[in-house]
């Protein structure tokens, strides 16, 4: 599993690992009932503590992408496909809306915040 954490980023390294996880699981790379690297392997190939994949698997579990078997380890769960597109498009509208109300007092159009996000779409 690559996951890469960035020690500069503002957001939390658990959080890192989650969302790493999660994208992998969504997009594909890791299928319904594949298991995960054990908590202390994980926390020992990032060089982070296991305090912080625990906290990384919690929330997976939470979220409904991971089962954990206690003395199994933890897997991939069964999910379905539309379901996860869902819950992504619900969190891109969140975020699309919160840029929308940064935009509208400073009147920036909805021209220029198209222009922007196909920037950012084509990662230029």
């Amino acid at each position: 599993m690559n996951i890469i954490i960035s020690n500069s980023s503002e957001v939390p390294i658990y959080e890192q690992i989650k969302n790493q996880i999660r994208d992998m699981i969504i997009d594909g790379r890791l299928k319904s009932g594949v298991g995960l690297p054990g908590m202390r392997t994980l926390a020992k190939d990032l060089k982070v503590s296991v305090i912080t994949t625990k906290r990384a698997y919690n929330e997976l579990e939470k979220e409904g992408y991971i089962i954990t078997n206690q003395g199994k380890g933890s897997f991939v769960a069964n999910m379905n496909r539309e379901f996860l597109k869902e819950e992504q498009l619900k969190l891109i509208e969140e975020k699309l809306q919160s840029a929308v109300e940064l935009a509208s007092p400073v009147n920036i159009s909805l021209d220029e915040l198209k222009e922007i996000l196909e920037i950012l779409y084509r990662g230029e």
